[in-house]
């Protein structure tokens, strides 16, 4: 409505102007137009507080906008004197006006839309506390041009990421800006001063990711196979009888297959238990202080992707003779689950940095496609160092392509399935992202840390299934792209009783025999 009053204030007055001046020798039709002139103008002048945003962004329009309306009655009254000149002045002037109205007046209160969602604007309880903000200066800047707005609100900035390779992304251009609490109650209005400061190349939100409660499944349908390994586990194991795990290591003995490197799984969570018994043997620590879980549902997820198998122990994963995969831990989660967009795309950097074949993320929260371009930016630098990122869909009942960093291009995403083939009562649908598989997510059981076991629910156990039998793949053939691993486990999954909501359940045997024709 402000705009609208704005719009049609100024339009209005250059149409009076042109009136008044055309019509200057009839006074009737003159005086209908300077009434019309100056009720045009006192909707223009009105719409300035109408419209929000903070005066010193609203000076310029308002300078700029009387600039152009004093040229074009000064233009008007000189070509008045010419009926034939003032008639093609009209043309060319209107079509200068069609032109203003489209590069400048209808981008003139521009700085209110931000990219955030109308949730943010009043409630920022989701952002970090200590870095609300993620800018990204534009090239050929600097952080030290946004000195005035760092004065005014108080602000802090530090850079935010620190890929080892700069020449593969511009995440190194980001900074976190943290408002302070004296503050915090001018959020928007920072956020549309550092926008339209002309420094900027983008701007997003700093959301904080929450892990749900673990919830433990105590009662586990029935294994009936057997797979040929002595992990005592293996009975409580109902996902491997979904996936068909038996044909798998048939199939790897039978065909005497090798692997052509160990690959890495990196698991980004809260950290995973390095000394537990069914995991030890298959770990490789990249910083000793990610090496502990004392929340235990990194853990969980670790014995998901690459437990030892085939150890006397506890449970197994798709490799019988562990010389496939090798797990890492990077901490992106605190002990009580919490974490933030920065944290995890930290993590992501510091895995790709370090070599692993493949991320694996059974994290997330509520976002949309338009805030999640670091994420982006950091799945394709993943992409780009050949790793391969897999993300949970998330545990909300809803869409996956509104969940962060699921929906960022170059994901593939896991929703979960029940032991009746369903889609899981609680898992997000993949149907409306490009690369969305299944996998097994109720009542999963794993290690948790102090060489314990138990079973969980949730996405989150889903994606590390998928992840650790990706990392299977790298292992035969280290070159293959996320593309291309998506489409074998899509090609040759199974339809599940939810079809495209949940995606193929992945069928690893058929996987291998399709990834080495």
């Amino acid at each position: 409505m402000a705009w609208t009053l704005y719009s049609l204030g100024f339009v209005g007055t250059v149409v009076a102007l042109a009136g008044w001046f055309y019509f200057y020798k009839d006074e009737a039709i003159s005086k209908f137009f300077r009434i019309g002139l100056f009720t045009a103008l006192g909707l223009y002048f009105l719409s300035f507080p109408l419209n929000l945003g903070p005066v010193d962004l609203k000076m310029p329009v308002l300078i700029r906008d009387l600039g152009v309306m004093a040229a074009f009655g000064w233009t008007l009254q000189i070509l008045s004197k010419n009926r034939k000149l003032m008639t093609i002045g009209l043309v060319v002037l209107s079509l200068g006006l069609y032109g203003y109205y489209h590069l400048a007046l209808a981008k003139s209160f521009q700085f209110v839309e931000t990219n955030t969602t109308t949730e943010s604007k009043t409630d920022i309880s989701n952002l970090d506390p200590n870095g609300e903000l993620l800018i990204e200066v534009a090239d050929g800047k600097n952080v030290a041009l946004l000195s005035k707005i760092v004065e005014k609100y108080d602000l802090s900035l530090e850079r935010a990421f620190y890929p080892a390779d700069d020449d593969f992304t511009d995440l190194d251009d980001y900074y976190l800006v943290n408002i302070p609490d004296h503050q915090i109650d001018q959020f928007q209005e920072v956020v549309i001063h550092l926008q339209n400061s002309g420094h900027l190349d983008w701007l997003e939100e700093n959301e904080l990711i929450q892990l749900d409660p673990m919830e433990m499944q105590k009662t586990l349908p029935k294994v009936n196979r057997k797979f040929g390994i002595n992990d005592p586990g293996l009975q409580e194991m109902w996902g491997f009888e979904a996936m068909n795990v038996d044909q798998l290591y048939t199939y790897l003995r039978d065909n005497s297959i090798q692997p052509k490197k160990k690959a890495v799984v990196a698991i980004l969570d809260t950290g995973v238990d390095a000394k537990h018994e069914d995991i030890n043997g298959n770990f490789v620590s990249i910083q000793s202080k990610y090496d502990n879980d004392p929340r235990g549902h990194g853990t969980h997820c670790a014995g998901i992707a690459a437990a030892v198998s085939n150890n006397g122990v506890g449970v197994a994963s798709y490799a019988p003779n562990n010389s496939f995969v090798q797990l890492t831990s990077i901490k992106v989660l605190s002990a009580s689950g919490m974490g933030t967009q920065q944290t995890i795309i930290k993590g992501m950097l510091e895995a790709a940095d370090k070599g692993v074949d493949v991320i694996s993320m059974s994290l997330g929260g509520r976002s949309n496609q338009s805030r999640q371009r670091a994420y982006a930016k950091a799945v394709k630098y993943a992409n780009d160092k050949n790793v391969i990122v897999v993300a949970a869909a998330g545990n909300s009942k809803m869409n996956a392509k509104d969940y962060s960093p699921v929906n960022a291009p170059g994901v593939i995403g896991v929703a979960a399935i029940d032991s009746d083939l369903k889609l899981a009562s609680f898992s997000n649908f993949v149907k409306d992202i490009k690369m969305g598989l299944a996998a097994p997510g109720v009542g999963i059981y794993s290690t948790i840390p102090n060489n314990a076991y138990g079973a969980y629910n949730g996405t989150s156990m889903a994606c590390p299934y998928v992840a650790g039998f990706i990392g299977m793949m790298k292992a035969v053939k280290p070159d293959i792209s996320t593309k291309e691993a998506y489409q074998i486990l899509d090609k040759t999954g199974m339809k599940t009783k939810s079809g495209n909501q949940s995606g193929h359940l992945i069928q690893p045997a058929k996987a291998f025999e399709k990834l080495l024709k």
